[in-house]
């Protein structure tokens, strides 16, 4: 035998795995043995009465209430709508309010600005007598009248742009309380008030004011559009007030005294149009596209410098003072800075200052440090004249 030959392999078995019942198929009921089949019978049970449900009747329907034909039942008058109000349409005012809005027109809350200015010739008057303060008292009238002519003039041409302003809306033009016509007619008399005022005073010794009012044309026709130009318009007038003022009185016009007169109102114009800049923005003056915050923090504190060297050179070199009245003076140079830098504060740190005389009458600071200068500028004064 070959035990060379392999051994056949051994056999493997493979049982199939059973297959899964069908799950889906239920098998029949097969009933279980021994149970008898219990068939229920057709029909009701016996005994049991067949309940029968009543047929659904219908509600009647209820009868139609119909209201004699009345009128509307007592009572108030019904009241007609309002039909649509313009917004622009200014309230009617009667006779007193037209008055008043006429009076606030020519701005009497600046005619301080006058009082303050043109008295100011009276520091080089030696001695002083009552023709003087009469003399200042016509001068002070003329820039009045000219400066009521100039606000009539200016809210006339600018009311279109002073309905953009949050405050300068409500200028009686500009609100359409004053109508353009009675506005005419107010500028008019005023121009013809100024020309007798012209006529009436001492020839020729006008020409200050008639020169206000050529820079103010000139500032309503186009200038005030001009940066730095407008603003220094503004400050010159108030030297031509100074001057109106001298002349008049036949004074001597010290060159320090005015130098700080026009830097000190040039830091007031200055800083109203840096005011304007953050309450409007620059859509309601033209002139402030060539300003900026930061250029007129520096031009303000710039003139606000040279308005404090200025006053100190005209006590020291130019005012006719005597020697004891002269330490006195320059006692108020202190006062004079304090109240450029409450100024200052206003302006810069609490965003104020819009208004110079509102800041004069309402700040106490500011009113307390004015009081304590003009009491120190009056004694000086008096013992120089004595």
């Amino acid at each position: 035998m070959d035990i060379t030959r392999s051994s056949p392999a051994p056999m493997r078995v493979v049982t199939a795995p059973p297959e899964a019942p069908d799950l889906t198929v239920l098998p029949a009921a097969v009933p279980l043995p021994g149970a008898p089949e219990v068939v229920l019978p057709a029909g009701p049970l016996p005994g049991t009465p067949e309940a029968v449900l009543p047929a659904t009747v219908p509600l009647p329907e209820p009868p139609e209430i119909v209201l004699p034909a009345v009128g509307p039942l007592p009572g108030p008058p019904e009241a007609a709508a309002p039909g649509p109000v313009p917004l622009s349409a200014p309230p009617p005012a009667d006779g007193r309010g037209l008055l008043r809005d006429l009076l606030a027109l020519v701005r009497p809350g600046q005619w301080v600005k006058n009082l303050a200015v043109v008295p100011l010739a009276l520091l080089d008057v030696r001695p002083w007598h009552l023709g003087a303060f009469g003399q200042i008292g016509w001068a002070v009238l003329g820039f009045t009248l000219a400066s009521a002519l100039v606000y009539v003039v200016n809210d006339l041409a600018d009311r279109e742009r002073d309905r953009l302003h949050p405050v300068k809306r409500n200028r009686p033009i500009a609100s359409g309380r004053v109508s353009t016509t009675a506005a005419t007619v107010l500028a008019g008399l005023i121009a013809a008030s100024l020309t007798c005022w012209a006529v009436a005073g001492p020839a020729w010794q006008w020409w200050p004011t008639a020169l206000y009012l050529a820079l103010s044309v000139a500032y309503s026709q186009g200038l005030k559009h001009v940066p730095l130009v407008d603003a220094f318009i503004v400050a010159s007038g108030f030297v031509l007030r100074l001057v109106q003022g001298a002349l008049l009185v036949g004074g001597r016009i010290s060159e320090w005294l005015a130098l700080c007169v026009f830097a000190l109102c040039l830091m007031l114009a200055l800083g109203k149009r840096r005011h304007e800049m953050t309450a409007a923005g620059r859509a309601h003056r033209p002139a402030l596209r060539g300003y900026t915050l930061a250029f007129l923090d520096h031009l303000v504190v710039l003139v606000a410098v040279l308005t404090a060297v200025s006053y100190v050179l005209y006590l020291r070199d130019d005012a006719a003072l005597a020697a004891g009245a002269s330490f006195v003076t320059l006692l108020s140079a202190p006062c004079a800075v304090f109240g450029l830098a409450r100024y200052l504060q206003l302006l810069l740190v609490e965003e104020g200052g819009a208004n110079p005389v509102h800041v004069l009458f309402r700040d106490r600071a500011t009113l307390v440090n004015a009081t304590l200068w003009a009491v120190l500028v009056s004694v000086a004064l008096l013992l120089s004249r004595l």
